[in-house]
């Protein structure tokens, strides 16, 4: 085997001086640069610290990522229907505003609904021809509701404050170029990475399983504002677990605590079956809670969701596209739920990066592990990034110019698909968050 090697690797990706079949024809002369960097740092598995996050669909922050995303979704397809094309528009400013609830054990009701305030820019038409973008924003909202939070009212326990204003004239314009790629329409990084470590594994899992059909099942009394903090020190790992439990399916204290233990056990199993590699794993599910404290040691909800009057969301805070929050990784601060799918780079670039670090893992013999940053320009065409970098640890035995021309040629070829990766996005093909 080769000896492992060092120092950088640098291609130039240009579509005007080469290219393959399948790639488009330039639209300006502007190269790419790839970047390949060899990672000599011990990997984050093998690292003493890991701390990792997740947000479940009942977290506020998670709501606004998740409906501001299927506001973008309606709309890419309204525009599509109505126009022909994808205009303009970017729906990444939603807040929600957090209500007001009146419990006890066994009832509840609402006092002020929640507010969800739909904010950023949209094309409300082309020439004569309009489109009500307030009711597609509300009716996708809504649907989202009632798909993801049984225990919601889209209708009575959510208002809806529309602050979806026109696009600018130079963005707008972006859209009206005629067939093929539209260049980037902000100067904006994204970033990804693979694989993700056992931790990151199990962070990710546990969530998604306290929130799956199969727990809700077994534990009714469960609501979806599902939060899991992970932080490994060595091969030890402490996760603390927050999550509602419904007031109307809860008679008293004590029943609250022995649901409560019993869901705990669930979760301990749960863990138990994952390869997570630690020598200990405490669980510690909802930490505020105290015995002999009445309301005020348990965590009741009325909906599911600590935004009924206890905490509110914004898009951004929330989980990364890759779902989680990882403390350890390089991260970009683009909120990608909301943006358009064909020419904002930071849903784009962020989706992508993910994309291309799994399939590099997946594909190149002898990659421990990857990092892909992609960094657009404003105005340039969104195959056309200004740099693609790569950053890869490599296994025993192997040698960066062994990976390097592989990683090269997936490069390019993902590329050379921009037009179909774009609409996947827009059918909703690709996680965000």
């Amino acid at each position: 085997m080769d000896p492992i090697g060092g120092g950088k690797v640098v291609a130039v990706l240009s579509r005007k001086e080469g290219s393959k079949k399948n790639v488009p024809p330039c639209y300006v002369p502007m190269k790419t640069h790839i970047g390949i960097d060899q990672n000599v740092a011990p990997s984050l598995e093998s690292q003493s610290l890991e701390i990792v996050e997740r947000k479940g669909k009942g977290h506020p922050d998670t709501i606004c990522d998740s409906i501001a995303e299927s506001i973008s979704l309606r709309l890419s397809q309204t525009y599509q229907r109505t126009f022909g094309r994808i205009l303009h528009h970017n729906v990444d400013k939603c807040m929600l505003v957090a209500g007001q609830v009146k419990l006890q054990p066994g009832k509840g009701r609402v006092i002020k609904p929640m507010r969800l305030i739909i904010g950023g820019r949209a094309a409300f038409g082309v020439g004569r021809k309009m489109l009500s973008v307030s009711e597609v924003a509300v009716e996708a909202a809504q649907n989202w509701i009632k798909s993801n939070l049984p225990h919601v009212n889209p209708a009575k326990h959510m208002r809806y404050q529309m602050e979806l204003q026109p696009t600018s004239v130079e963005l707008g314009a972006i859209f009206e170029r005629g067939p093929g790629l539209l260049p980037a329409n902000d100067t904006s990084a994204g970033v990804g990475y693979a694989p993700l470590t056992p931790t990151e594994q199990l962070v990710l899992g546990l969530e998604k399983y306290l929130n799956s059909a199969e727990f809700k099942e077994n534990h009714p009394e469960t609501g979806e504002d599902v939060k899991v903090m992970g932080v490994r020190i060595d091969r030890h790992l402490s996760l603390t677990v927050a999550m509602p439990f419904l007031a109307k399916n809860i008679h008293s204290e004590k029943h609250y605590f022995e649901v409560k233990e019993h869901a705990i056990q669930h979760l301990q199993e749960f863990i138990h079956r994952q390869p997570h590699g630690c020598k200990r794993v405490q669980v510690t599910l909802n930490a505020l809670d105290r015995a002999k404290q009445g309301l005020k040691g348990m965590y009741l909800t009325l909906l599911g969701t600590s935004a009924e009057q206890g905490d509110s969301g914004q898009v951004g805070r929330g989980n990364r596209v890759c779902g989680l929050i990882s403390l350890n990784r390089p991260m970009s601060v683009e909120a990608a739920a909301g943006k358009n799918p064909v020419s904002h780079v930071g849903k784009i670039y962020n989706v992508l990066a993910h994309e291309l670090a799994m399939c590099i893992y997946a594909e190149v013999r002898g990659v421990r592990d990857v990092t892909v940053w992609m960094v657009s320009r404003i105005g340039q065409p969104i195959d056309r990034p200004l740099v693609v970098s790569t950053q890869v640890g490599l296994k025993k035995g192997y040698s960066l110019e062994r990976v390097s021309g592989e990683i090269q040629d997936l490069l390019k070829t993902a590329l050379g698909h921009m037009p179909e990766f774009c609409e996947a996005l827009a059918q909703g093909k690709y996680r965000v968050c």
